[in-house]
């Protein structure tokens, strides 16, 4: 979610800025080239641990008074657990955090009681989330590993989510939900939120032209970076909304909800793409809600 923004590749295509990244320091994340491309889920997996790795201190200087140490963001619009309600009674539940950074939304629901444990495939950001815990003495259980792999049990959870955690990084996408569906007892909800794919065709920043289509909603090639040596350093995916509905069905979840928030008058924080200028006429965010059943349909 940075300001950092590109040329467009040889061709003329444009190129989006990184959406959910901070702002990079000057010269020291520049890649050697970037544009759109497919991606296998090893090479999204490496990069997404490097460059989480790279910017975790930025990422929480930049952002964390925003996403506050003890608090339940969703997105940058600033809609709120406390207010949404999304994942229902929390209280004795069982929660699975997802991407979860530094660890904010855990200790959120831990200070509602909760038992939570909070998973990131970074080591940076999970050192910023032991940070937090000790300065504010709510402490979350933390493990390292992949979204596409959870180190749970079947049927082991009772909720999970994601605040723009892993989804938009994995290639895999329908991997995580199939995961989720495994961990998630009868009845659990799996809630997260991620990228709108409408705002993948059109620019970060309008310039003159105004909020034009530049680029196609179908185009599901990732937004890939590389180094100066042909490695991928960051990559970040594109799923239409169809594409999210299915994989959640083939994973045996229950759609329940699809949130798309307003941009609230009064919010001046611009986050990257996300502010008052296109937050008026169309959603950067999607929030799914779902649920397994608790018996098959």
């Amino acid at each position: 979610m940075n300001g950092t923004e590109h040329p467009g590749p040889a061709g003329g295509e444009p190129a989006p800025a990184r959406r959910v990244a901070p702002q990079c320091p000057p010269g020291r994340y520049h890649p050697a080239e970037f544009g759109y491309s497919d991606i296998d889920d090893d090479s999204a997996r490496w990069a997404s641990r490097g460059y989480w790795d790279a910017t975790a201190d930025d990422y929480q200087a930049e952002h964390g008074a925003f996403l506050g140490d003890t608090d339940f963001l969703w997105c940058p619009e600033g809609l709120r657990e406390a207010d949404a309600g999304l994942l229902g009674e929390v209280r004795g539940r069982t929660i699975l955090e997802i991407g979860c950074g530094g660890a904010q939304c855990a200790r959120w629901l831990v200070a509602r009681g909760a038992e939570v444990v909070a998973l990131d495939l970074s080591a940076g950001q999970l050192r910023h989330a032991r940070a937090l815990s000790a300065a504010t003495g709510i402490t979350v259980p933390l493990v390292q590993a992949d979204a596409t792999r959870l180190p749970l049990a079947d049927a082991s959870v009772d909720t999970a989510c994601s605040a723009f955690g892993a989804i938009p990084f994995v290639a895999d996408s329908a991997a995580v939900m199939r995961e989720v569906a495994r961990v998630l007892r009868p009845g659990g909800r799996w809630v997260f939120s991620t990228t709108h794919p409408m705002i993948w065709s059109f620019p970060d920043h309008p310039g003159k032209e105004g909020l034009t289509v530049v680029r196609s909603y179908f185009d599901r090639r990732a937004y890939v970076e590389r180094d100066w040596a042909g490695r991928t350093t960051y990559a970040e995916t594109h799923r239409t909304v169809g594409d999210r509905v299915r994989e959640l069905v083939a994973a045996g979840l229950r759609l329940l909800d699809v949130i798309e928030p307003e941009w609230p008058a009064g919010h001046d924080r611009i986050w990257g793409q996300w502010g008052p200028v296109r937050g008026r006429f169309f959603p950067s965010t999607a929030i799914f809600v779902t649920d397994r059943p608790a018996r098959p349909t």
